[in-house]
C-alpha cells in the first residue's frame, strides 16, 4: 500500500530517522501523559511516538488517503486518529495534554492561534516549522522578525529553539530550512486587562510596524494617552509585559 504526497496540504515527510528520534525525545523529556500528534503523515514521528510507556496517544490527520494508510501500516493506531482538520478540531482529552508535530508549513500560524484557543489544556508543543517561522517566534523584541506571532505566543509560553532541520531531511525536500522549537506554558503570564483587548492590541500594532505606535493605534486610545512617550516608539520595540500593561490604558 503505497501514498501519495499533496502539495496542496503543504506536505513535506520526514525521512531522517536521527531527526525523527531527536523530536522524540524532546517529547519524552517532558513526561507527557496525554499527547496529541497534529499531521502524522506517513507516520515518521507516529511509530515512535506510539512507543511511549504510559502515554495516552491521538493523532489528527486530514487526508484520507493518510488516515488509510496509517490504520493499515500501524494497526495500534485504530480509534486513535481523529480525521478531520486540526483547525476544525476540538480538545481531543479531558484534562493536560501535549502536542507535537511536523507541522504543514502553509497554515502553521493558524495551527499556533488554534493552540492558543485551547492553552489552558496545553503545558507543552513540540513542532517542527519553516525555520523562518520558528525563529519568528521565538524572536525578542528589536529583532526586525519580531511580530505578532512572537508576541500572542510568548505572552503565554515560553519558547525555546532546539534544533535545525536540513531540507535533504525531507521528502520531497522543502525549498527551506526548517526548526524544531519547544514551547513551555509561562508559570507568569503579564497581567492584561482581557486576552481579547491584547490580541486585539497586537494586531493592530503590527499592521503598520513600520510606523511610530501612535498613529497605528490611534482608534484603540485616547489622545491624552497617545501623549506616552511609549508610543513614539514602534511595534517591533515594545515588549510583550508592555503590549499588556498598554491594555488598561484602552478605550
Amino acid at each position: 500500500m503505497q501514498y501519495t504526497l499533496k502539495k496542496s496540504l503543504g506536505q513535506h515527510f520526514l525521512k531522517d530517522e536521527g531527526i525523527c528520534r531527536n523530536i522524540v525525545k524532546a517529547v519524552e523529556e517532558m513526561q507527557p501523559q496525554q499527547l496529541l500528534e497534529v499531521g502524522p503523515g506517513g507516520g515518521a514521528i507516529t511509530k515512535y511516538l506510539l512507543q511511549l510507556e504510559g502515554v495516552s496517544f491521538k493523532a489528527v490527520e486530514v487526508d484520507t488517503e493518510k488516515v488509510e494508510w496509517l490504520l493499515h501500516t500501524y494497526p495500534q493506531l485504530k480509534d486513535k486518529i481523529i480525521h478531520q482538520s486540526f483547525l476544525d478540531a476540538a480538545p481531543p482529552f479531558e484534562g493536560a495534554f501535549h502536542i507535537v508535530g511536523n507541522f504543514p508549513y502553509n497554515i502553521s500560524s493558524q495551527i499556533l492561534f488554534h493552540i492558543l484557543e485551547w492553552k489552558e489544556q496545553v503545558p507543552v508543543v513540540t513542532g517542527m516549522f519553516q525555520k523562518e517561522v520558528a525563529q519568528r517566534i521565538a524572536a525578542k523584541e528589536g529583532s526586525r522578525v519580531y511580530g505578532i506571532l512572537s508576541v500572542l505566543v510568548q505572552a503565554f509560553y515560553k519558547v525555546e529553539y532546539l534544533f535545525d532541520v536540513h531540507e535533504n531531511c525531507f521528502n520531497p525536500p522543502p525549498k527551506v530550512k526548517s526548526g524544531v522549537i519547544r514551547l513551555t506554558k509561562s508559570i507568569d503570564i503579564p497581567a492584561m486587562r482581557s486576552e481579547a483587548d491584547f490580541f486585539k492590541l497586537v494586531k493592530t500594532a503590527f499592521n503598520q510596524r513600520r510606523k511610530m505606535l501612535r498613529n497605528g493605534v490611534r482608534a484603540l486610545f485616547d489622545e491624552s494617552t497617545l501623549t506616552d512617550e511609549l508610543f513614539t516608539k514602534r511595534a517591533e520595540q515594545l515588549t510583550v509585559e508592555q503590549f499588556a500593561a498598554l491594555t488598561f490604558q484602552m478605550k
